[in-house]
């Protein structure tokens, strides 16, 4: 798929694609977008998830078919409209929708950030919420929504188990920027598990670089910043900006930025790479994320 999508600078900026589902206007990060199709015959899978169709193999490639509509509790979908095929986290997904509308290109400063009337940390599915030409399409949580159906498919905590606990870590303050609630959480315990105590965690790039901005002005950053691990999608600066402020900076260059985040294809791996990420590691990979950690700031 033909997105157009940046690949220099950060610059705070991401394209989402406009759908319909049950009259309603949702969103989706085209980074997270491989094609578009019109609806196929999908091969049921016995016994499995209610909101999974099925099956099919375009291309050699096989991909598990969701029904949208079915997880937003609207019922079942007709056997028509689109399939929006998605990769992240690894995964080759495809999503049922009944029309997409468009491409828009906004800024993270854009989105608002849903309340706990619209959304909870534990059980909403929207990430986000933008205003186009007077109209509300809400992003939705597309890692949740797999994640709630195969619970495999998320953190895989148990890897970080083997890996044991170091003391040496705790000497290491590290600073997290991750925008889901119940994320931000497991990676804080996991990384406490493994021996990394001092933390600063925040829900945004904003809230992590004006963190380094204040260490900054009182000569305080060795003590309370020597990594820091971010998310890409995050509301009022996301990762990519967030990195190329803090590897644009002489006094902050040398600071380790590790990009975990569901979006690491190649198109993003090549943009992190060029904006200074030392390392980027996609969402599953929590036991890896340790590790990488551990060589850059150990």
């Amino acid at each position: 798929m033909d997105t157009n999508i940046l690949l220099d600078s950060g610059t705070n900026e991401l394209e989402v694609l406009e759908f319909i589902l049950d009259g309603n206007s949702y969103g989706i990060n085209v980074a997270k977008i491989r094609e578009i199709i019109n609806y196929t015959e999908v091969t049921p899978v016995p016994n499995a998830h209610p909101s999974i169709e099925g099956i099919f193999m375009p291309r050699d490639t096989m991909i598990t078919a969701i029904d949208l509509k079915n997880c937003l509790q609207r019922g079942q979908s007709d056997p028509k409209g689109l399939f929006i095929i998605t990769n992240f986290n690894k995964l080759d997904i495809a999503f049922h929708v009944d029309q997409v509308v468009g491409i828009h290109r906004v800024s993270w400063a854009d989105i608002i950030k849903p309340g706990t009337t619209v959304s909870t940390p534990e059980d909403g599915l929207a990430t986000g919420i933008i205003k186009i030409n007077g109209k509300l399409i809400i992003i939705l949580d597309f890692e949740k929504i797999v994640t709630d159906i195969s619970p495999e498919t998320g953190l895989k905590i148990s890897d970080v188990d083997a890996l044991g606990t170091k003391k040496e870590r705790n000497d290491v303050p590290l600073l997290i920027a991750e925008d889901s609630p119940l994320l931000n959480k497991l990676i804080v315990d996991c990384l406490h598990k493994a021996g990394y105590t001092n933390l600063l965690h925040v829900e945004n790039g904003q809230a992590a670089w004006d963190i380094i901005k204040e260490c900054l002005d009182n000569g305080s950053l060795n003590d309370h910043v020597q990594g820091v691990i971010t998310d890409i999608e995050m509301p009022l600066m996301d990762g990519h900006r967030l990195t190329n402020l803090i590897k644009t900076n002489d006094a902050t260059k040398d600071i380790p930025v590790v990009i975990f985040s569901s979006l690491i294809n190649e198109e993003m791996r090549i943009k992190g790479e060029k904006l200074g990420a030392n390392a980027q590691l996609t969402k599953p990979e929590i036991g890896n994320l340790i590790q990488t950690v551990d060589e850059l700031v150990l």
